[in-house]
């Protein structure tokens, strides 16, 4: 690919604007020689204003996402897209959520623009398990493990049990529930189907792939092995 597209993709301007960058000396390899239109040079070995270019097409990113974030691009009001580098809003392909988490979840969203692999994870049949931390208004009956685990559970409007999830009790008012599908706000509907009402819902873990060393509102490139663990 033409150094001014890629530049262009990655969404640091428009075409005629990345044509001007690199006239001015505003692309360099990692050497500090300056490159042309016609340079060809790896990815990571190009400079955009001293600083490595954004990850190539293909990437997965990770987020820990506060309370109070839309997972849109167009919404009003604070958007997760807020978080990341504003080119990343103009990048091609289109940088997308994989997945939602609501207004009021929190935790680990993952974005790629890897059409391929975001319908990899959130297939049906793929059945990546995604673990939630749960903060009930009430205490726990004591039947919600056996019930979510049944395999039999229907929620109000559908026609399809759920799959069987697992309910790990910390406390009475406290858990942590393993889902292994992803339906409309499902962790909410399905304590509200025993009475109760979630008043915190965090996203602790995808696969294997978890927050570790991601704080609240910061984000990181997944390396290869991290995106495996999302399988794992």
């Amino acid at each position: 690919m033409r150094l001014v597209k890629l530049l262009a993709n990655l969404g640091y301007g428009s075409r005629k604007e990345m044509q001007l960058a690199i006239r001015n000396g505003w692309v360099t390899d990692t050497a500090g020689n300056r490159l042309k239109a016609d340079s060809k040079a790896a990815h990571d070995d190009i400079l955009f204003d001293d600083e490595p270019l954004d990850p190539a097409q293909g990437v997965v990113i990770l987020m820990n996402k506060p309370v109070g974030y839309t997972c849109s691009a167009k919404d009003q009001g604070r958007l997760v897209y807020d978080l990341l580098p504003d080119r990343f809003r103009v990048r091609k392909p289109a940088l997308s959520t994989i997945g939602r988490l609501d207004k009021e979840t929190s935790g680990l969203l993952l974005f790629t623009d890897d059409g391929t692999f975001l319908h990899k994870v959130i297939s049906p049949k793929s059945e990546v398990p995604k673990v939630y931390d749960v903060t009930l208004d009430r205490p726990m009956n004591g039947t919600e493990a056996d019930l979510f685990a049944s395999g039999e559970m229907m929620l109000e409007s559908e026609e399809k049990p759920l799959k069987p999830a697992e309910l790990d009790v910390i406390d009475e008012t406290n858990g942590r529930l393993t889902l292994h599908e992803g339906r409309y706000h499902q962790v909410r509907r399905m304590f509200a189907a025993t009475g109760n009402h979630v008043t915190a819902l965090r996203r602790s873990r995808v696969g294997s792939l978890g927050l570790d060393g991601v704080d609240e509102g910061n984000w990181k490139v997944l390396s290869d092995t991290e995106k495996s663990l999302i399988f794992a």
